[in-house]
């Protein structure tokens, strides 16, 4: 990364001391926390194993699919990890805007039990020797929130009239009622969980066609109707920055 995308190199090692290879075990023997990410096996060879921390330490391997299982050893990054834990089926072929087994997966699900094996420490003492499976994880992901990408129209994004996009997310009856209200059509919101959602998705549709994306932002404007736009980046960064 230091070649290919430095910036982004900086961005995520900000704030770190960089060591010489051979210190690694003297630094082990010190530290509250040991994380590698290197394939199950590779730490040992190397000397800075779970082996080699201390009793106290909590020792945690980011892996791409855990130990023990028959792809133990398989090579991959994010995109593998993604479609090997069935993330990338409605998308494919199109790439994730974010890497989601390295950032969520991988990296918050090791912050998750590391923090969960500090606390424990702090009761007995004792460390811990914790896996990560990015895969595994982000099938976890994947699997559990079927439910708001499967066909609800009131959650999901609509062409404007300019060819933008709205995202909608009025799950509560009180927010969908209002944005029927507003768009014109209150008598849609009687039909917010009925079993035609492709229907009322199709009424909405031709709704939100009829203006521009700035004028139904105007329109919403200060209202609890769950609605945003799909920003780019850089209007993004202006608003949020």
């Amino acid at each position: 990364m230091r070649r290919t995308a430095p910036a982004w190199h900086d961005s995520l090692n900000a704030g770190k001391e960089w060591a010489e290879w051979a210190r690694g075990p003297e630094l082990m023997a010190q530290a509250d926390v040991v994380l590698e990410s290197f394939r199950p096996g590779v730490a040992t060879q190397l000397g800075i194993g779970p082996e080699r921390a201390a009793g106290s330490a909590v020792y945690c391997s980011i892996t791409g699919f855990g130990i023990g299982g028959r792809h133990e050893q398989r090579a991959g990054h994010d995109l593998n990890y993604l479609g090997w834990a069935g993330v990338l089926e409605p998308t494919a072929p199109a790439l994730p805007p974010v890497q989601i087994a390295d950032f969520a997966a991988g990296g918050l699900g090791a912050v998750v039990e590391i923090l969960a094996a500090l606390i424990e420490r702090a009761r007995t003492g004792e460390g811990a020797r914790i896996v990560v499976s990015m895969s595994h994880n982000a099938h976890k992901l994947v699997s559990r929130a079927p439910v708001l990408t499967q066909g609800f129209a009131c959650y999901r994004m609509y062409e404007t009239g300019d060819g933008r996009h709205v995202t909608v997310g009025a799950l509560e009856p009180k927010f969908f009622a209002r944005l029927c209200e507003l768009l014109g059509r209150p008598e849609l919101a009687e039909r917010q969980y009925a079993d035609d959602q492709m229907s009322l998705a199709d009424e909405l549709a031709d709704v939100f066609r009829s203006r521009p994306l700035h004028a139904w932002l105007d329109a919403f404007d200060g209202e609890d109707v769950c609605v945003g736009p799909v920003a780019t980046f850089a209007e993004a960064e202006a608003e949020l920055g």
